[in-house]
């Protein structure tokens, strides 16, 4: 529970602490001017307008004109400001999706990434899981996804202007995950200029845009739909990692958002993983809230995923052995069942789980941190990097009211029985209240399928969209009033 305790008007100024004396002086003044019958009437007078007074400013909305209420919604709505799309080359984008094959050369699953606007094709199977009138709210995304995703709702969103001038921040539609994903590994013989071109070639649309010049990007952001690892190469070697897309000088000061983010990096924000959830109405979200509540979860823990037997000392290796031979355990082994973009099994895991066990993915995070959490499950965390400073827009800051922590150190050392001592130990109210708080989570953890989004009820990217919009008003005040140094801003 967080409590705010700054009461606006708390705090008075010297003026005000003086007024109601200053009132009583006038009514004595009035008083001993005027007969008291006349007195009286004076004071039924002011009573009554009062009285008028605060009842039209506490009358039902229903009886203002419906013009203004639809007007006086617009402006709050779009209160942290508007933002404009650019209508970038479609090769950086739309090009990209058409030529879907060939985005995954080993399993040929490219056109299956970017279907039906990022959501991937629809879920099959989940009869036996999710509510029969829910399942058309369900696909199969991929975790790399929100490119596409966010691009969909940027252009349908009610805050997005057509003139620049009007804009809070200016969004950059740019695919650069779809993009450079198929140059990564290294056993396709691709070398570092494959991974940079098409990284190079926007910049070099983008850096002669007015738009761009006049804050020099500053009020600018992008959605990076991999890991910032994959964008952060630091040497130009073939065999290296990565494109150096976002240490590219025209990228200074462009804000990013991401499925993680890097740690050191102000300019950076991390956004929820998609799951294969995507409401289309706020019906749908407390069908769900509901659905997840009433399971009844006779596991105390689940791990879902797969051994890496290229990596010594593996982890989830680890994990995986320890949940098969735990009673207490329910694993789904990941190599044996498709996990990626989610299945029946990985739904019906922490469905009946209270806890699940979220080690390292790719990254310091993985998307099913987030399938966990919209099945109600608590994410149990081995290293602070997984959770500490990332999805701080969209989860509470005190990671304690949602999940739990173990040190990985610790469970190596014990073989992972210490997992099973450490769980008993959570106290059932406080397991009850952390999924209360998970479930009260769920709409702001998921993007909606609607290309308007869910009215309402914010979704994640509705959080997103407001956030950043502040991030850069923020900026490009700090860039207009000279105070460049408080916000990272790079000449």
């Amino acid at each position: 529970m967080h409590l705010n305790l700054s009461i606006p008007g708390i705090r008075q100024s010297t003026e005000q602490r003086h007024r109601p004396l200053q009132l009583k002086h006038a009514l004595q003044s009035v008083k001993a001017q005027l007969p008291l019958n006349q007195c009286l009437f004076l004071l039924a007078t002011i009573l009554l307008q009062i009285w008028i007074l605060f009842s039209l400013i506490h009358s039902s909305p229903s009886k203002s004109p419906a013009g203004s209420q639809h007007l006086l919604a617009n402006h709050q709505d779009c209160s942290s400001g508007k933002v404009y799309v650019y209508e970038i080359p479609r090769k950086f984008n739309y090009e990209l999706v058409e030529n879907c094959k060939e985005l995954d050369p080993w399993k040929g699953t490219g056109c299956k990434v970017v279907a039906n606007g990022g959501f991937g094709p629809p879920a099959t199977g989940l009869e036996s899981v999710v509510p029969e009138n829910l399942i058309p709210a369900w696909y199969w995304t991929d975790m790399y996804s929100v490119e596409l995703i966010y691009h969909e709702r940027m252009l349908n969103h009610k805050c997005r202007t057509m003139d620049p001038n009007e804009a809070t921040g200016f969004f950059l539609p740019f695919y650069a995950g779809i993009a450079v994903g198929r140059y990564l590994f290294t056993e396709f013989n691709y070398t570092y200029q494959d991974r940079d071109r098409y990284c190079e070639m926007f910049l070099d649309w983008l850096e002669e845009q007015p738009t761009y010049i006049k804050h020099k990007g500053v009020d600018h952001f992008i959605v990076l739909g991999r890991l910032t690892w994959d964008f952060r190469r630091l040497a130009d070697n073939d065999g290296d990692w990565g494109t150096s897309f976002l240490y590219m000088p025209r990228m200074k000061n462009v804000f990013r958002l991401g499925v993680e983010k890097h740690d050191k990096d102000r300019l950076e924000e991390s956004v929820p993983y998609p799951t294969g959830f995507h409401p289309r109405s706020e019906a749908d979200i407390r069908q769900w809230q509901s659905h997840v509540r009433s399971q009844k979860r006779d596991s105390l823990f689940t791990f879902v995923g797969a051994k890496r037997h290229k990596i010594k000392n593996d982890f989830r290796g680890m994990l995986m052995d320890y949940c098969i031979d735990e009673e207490a355990c329910r694993a789904v082994d990941c190599s044996a069942v498709m996990c990626s973009d989610g299945s029946p099994a990985v739904f019906d895991s922490f469905l009946h789980s209270d806890f699940c066990l979220q080690p390292k993915g790719d990254g310091m995070t993985r998307r099913s941190i987030y399938d966990c959490m919209i099945s109600g499950a608590i994410p149990v965390y081995f290293w602070e990097g997984t959770f500490k400073d990332q999805y701080v827009w969209h989860l509470p800051w005190r990671s304690e009211t949602f999940s739990v922590y173990i040190d990985n150190a610790g469970v190596r050392n014990s073989n992972g029985t210490m997992i099973r001592e450490v769980l008993e130990g959570v106290h059932r109210e406080n397991v009850r209240q952390m999924r209360e708080t998970i479930i009260d989570l769920m709409p702001e953890i998921v993007y909606a399928s609607r290309k308007e989004g869910l009215g309402n009820v914010r979704d994640a990217f509705d959080v997103t969209l407001d956030r950043v919009l502040k991030r850069l008003k923020a900026r490009k005040w700090h860039l207009v009033s000279r105070n460049a140094d408080d916000y990272e801003i790079f000449e």
